[in-house]
């Protein structure tokens, strides 16, 4: 059972207090930050954190927990926030993200903060190690289910197709992706969000 099993209006109110969160993160980062990538996941990381997920701040090590990806890494500056928030990590470290030896380096790092379950940053690997620990989990008989997150544009790199048949293939109803649809890729705007725009 998720540690908080918040209502609608109190995740309203998480996600809010993680978006102020991120605002001053990235204001205060010495490189910045992926603003746009760390508030458009954040009504999706509040109900993930704060309802859904079977898993708590003392629970981190816990074998039949759930786990949570954030394969678009470089919005790893709103998970922050929301770990901040749900009580994974101390709200002390947020100003010192991407600072030297921080715990909150500009990418998910597992060695470096709790609450983190995949190293990620270098898109369209997310998918395919959730489909690994999904059918892991499904071999070995255990209920914990995996959510991976990834961006849009993420999803032009082809290791996510080949993941997504993979877990069709498997059957792996302990697998549930979720797509931050902001229509936005480094270069430009997803392809889906400029169709009436002419190419020259």
């Amino acid at each position: 059972m998720n540690a908080f099993q918040y209502d609608a209006h109190q995740i309203k109110e998480q996600a809010r207090l993680i978006r102020r969160h991120v605002i001053r993160l990235n204001a205060d980062s010495p490189a910045g930050g992926h603003t746009g990538a760390d508030l458009s996941e954040t009504d999706i990381l509040a109900t993930l954190y704060f309802r859904i997920l079977n898993t708590g701040p003392e629970r981190t090590e816990d074998p039949e927990r759930d786990i949570y990806i954030q394969s678009k890494g470089h919005g790893v500056g709103g998970l922050y926030c929301c770990l901040a928030q749900a009580g994974y990590i101390p709200t002390e470290w947020l100003p010192t993200y991407q600072h030297f030896n921080s715990h909150l380096p500009g990418h998910p790092v597992r060695q470096k903060t709790p609450g983190i379950e995949l190293n990620t940053g270098a898109l369209g690997h997310g998918l395919p190690v959730a489909v690994g620990l999904a059918l892991a989990a499904k071999m070995s008989g255990s209920k914990k289910r995996i959510y991976v997150l990834t961006g849009d544009g993420e999803l032009a790199e082809g290791s996510n197709w080949e993941a997504a048949m993979a877990a069709a293939k498997y059957g792996l109803d302990n697998l549930f992706v979720i797509v931050d649809k902001n229509k936005l890729q480094l270069a430009g705007l997803t392809p889906t969000s400029c169709r009436s725009t002419r190419w020259t």
